[in-house]
């Protein structure tokens, strides 16, 4: 494996573990960090009370630091899933993008970051062989827990470098929007979706971190044909793999 790319600031979190029954990670998990400033952010990240890290940091300008080494299982992800994999920690690098978030005026990603973070991105998912679809959103694998990095941050852009997957919505299709079509669609795709066949709460959330992800300027949609048929689509060329 060749070497990390350079320019990367260390500082480490006391907040991490070995990985369980995985040589090495196989996915991405994307954050922000609900806060304005990264030295805040270092903070909790450091503080054992928290029980939270990440592998890294993206700043505003683009400095990158380090808190926990990737051969190590950081505390990012939580209670979270996708497809079978529930330990998500054991089988991720977790970043954390600067920004505070929706709670606090969600600003745009400015493009130092976005930049420093595409490096990044390209770095890890070389040296991993990680697949694009493998780089998910802290919403995708905690649905309704969370709402990051949300429907501002420019997966599009991502997914034209190879960093992430993409598919541009299609025309509106006629038709009712059936609840059980989602949840299969959804479960194809990775997402932690109920085969209740109704839009309850969990469903609801799904739905809401599938239209940020993937339909940002619908982020805030009702269920319809048309996304229905968008997560079709994106399930059936990227059906979730991995193993519990």
């Amino acid at each position: 494996m060749r070497a990390q790319m350079s320019g990367i600031e260390d500082h480490p979190s006391p907040n991490f573990g070995p990985r369980r029954g995985r040589p090495a990670p196989d996915m991405v998990v994307l954050h922000y960090t609900g806060m304005e400033e990264a030295e805040a952010a270092i903070e909790r990240l450091s503080d054992r009370s928290s029980e939270v890290s990440a592998h890294y940091i993206v700043d505003l300008d683009g400095r990158v630091v380090r808190m926990v080494a990737e051969n190590m299982r950081a505390w990012h992800a939580g209670v979270a899933s996708w497809g079978p994999v529930t330990d998500i920690n054991s089988c991720s690098i977790g970043i954390e993008i600067i920004n505070p978030g929706h709670a606090l005026g969600y600003p745009p990603f400015p493009e130092p970051q976005i930049s420093a973070l595409e490096t990044l991105l390209a770095d890890i998912l070389a040296r991993y062989s990680i697949a694009p679809e493998r780089v998910v959103g802290h919403a995708c694998v905690a649905p309704g827990r969370k709402c990051d990095p949300g429907e501002k941050f420019d997966w599009r852009r991502l997914a034209s470098h190879g960093l992430s997957i993409w598919l541009d919505p299609a025309s509106a299709e006629p038709g009712e929007a059936d609840a059980a079509r989602f949840q299969a669609a959804a479960r194809r795709f990775g997402y932690g979706a109920p085969e209740s066949g109704e839009w309850c709460g969990q469903t609801m959330a799904v739905w809401r971190a599938f239209l940020m992800r993937f339909r940002p300027s619908d982020a805030d949609a009702a269920p319809n044909l048309a996304g229905i048929a968008h997560l079709d689509r994106l399930a059936s060329r990227w059906p979730v793999t991995g193993d519990t």
